[in-house]
């Protein structure tokens, strides 16, 4: 067995692929629209142009908001000795998204030694040293905690508070604290803002307007979301869904 296996797939918005797992990891990339990967341990929100890392036997759901192309590579979990071992949001820089891009038209049974397998060990070789990007939310194991946490996903526009917050879970504030940085790594404000960044790439892929995305998610105005955007991505919201990759040729489609 070749130790990438390329596949090429489109979605309409909206679409769900229920919980499952594979034997192989996956390198998926969305050229389009943008892909919510969930499992037990968080959320990853994978907008245009980037990708997610799922190792081998992780089983996750996906979501797809907009008109969603995805490209993905099932790898063999020994292809390399120094693969990633947890899921992860990365960037996917223009050198490989190309490769991607000619993987799908290499056919399953390419020859050693050729151009197709210099191909494939090539993007071996660049998946172990991508960026990782912060477009992750995640999840906690404690039963308080992560019932809060479906709580804030269900309703991430509410004006939720540190205090209402540890009202909600029946802590104080400073205990919630604690636990919230212990079992999350971030802090309650710093988490609550993540998680409505992801709202945002989801709506704004979906195809709503930046103004409606900022009121939607509790901003006081389409500046203030923009601000957060911009300070967390490098980009306002509009040129970051205006940015098309120039593949540089069509996609196997």
């Amino acid at each position: 067995m070749q130790p990438i296996v390329p596949l090429a797939e489109n979605y309409p918005h909206g679409e769900r692929i229920a919980p499952h797992c594979h034997n192989r990891a996956q390198l998926i990339h969305a050229l389009s629209g943008v892909i919510t990967v969930n499992s037990s341990q968080g959320c990853w929100v994978v907008p245009p142009g980037r990708g997610v890392w799922v190792p081998a036997a992780v089983e996750h759901d996906l979501k797809m908001a907009g008109q969603v192309r995805m490209r993905t590579l099932f790898v063999a979990s020994d292809a390399r000795p120094d693969l990633p071992l947890t899921c992860r949001v990365v960037d996917i820089p223009p050198l490989l998204r190309q490769l991607i891009i000619s993987a799908m038209l290499i056919p399953a049974d390419y020859p050693p030694g050729g151009r197709d397998e210099r191909v494939m060990q090539l993007i071996l070789d660049e998946i172990r040293v991508l960026p990782i990007l912060a477009l992750h939310v995640p999840l906690p194991v404690d039963p308080q905690l992560a019932a809060l946490c479906q709580a804030l996903r269900d309703d991430p526009a509410s004006p939720w508070s540190l205090q209402r917050a540890a009202a909600h879970s029946g802590l104080n504030a400073r205990t919630l604290t604690r636990a919230f940085q212990r079992e999350t790594g971030l802090s309650f404000i710093q988490w609550l803002r993540r998680l409505r960044l992801l709202a945002s790439l989801d709506a704004l892929a979906a195809g709503h307007s930046i103004l409606n995305v900022a009121l939607d998610l509790g901003y006081d105005s389409p500046s203030a979301f923009s601000a957060m955007f911009r300070r967390t991505l490098g980009v306002s919201p509009s040129a970051y869904f205006g940015k098309t990759p120039a593949y540089g040729q069509p996609d196997a489609d």
